[in-house]
């Protein structure tokens, strides 16, 4: 991610919003401080989608695991001594 002066940014909108449209994000700054976050519409949404589907996939490769002699009350007791 591109850090970038408003004045810059303002001489080159159109090239920053051609980078938004590519998926790139830039943030702008005015003296050195960040102001603004330049990016893709729906980019956020899409990407919060993708990493929930990552985390629901991997919860559901984990092999189920097997308790022999103990509960899981019993375990969660044991834990907590």
């Amino acid at each position: 991610m591109e850090s970038i002066g408003l004045f810059e940014a303002k001489t080159h909108l159109s090239e920053l919003i051609a980078r938004a449209e590519r998926g790139e994000e830039v943030i702008i700054t005015r003296h050195n401080k960040p102001v603004a976050r330049l990016m893709p519409i729906g980019r956020k949404r899409q990407a919060g989608a993708q990493r929930r589907t990552a985390a629901l996939d991997a919860l559901q490769a984990f092999e189920p695991i097997e308790l022999k002699g103990a509960t899981i009350v019993e375990l969660i007791s044991a834990g907590r001594t």
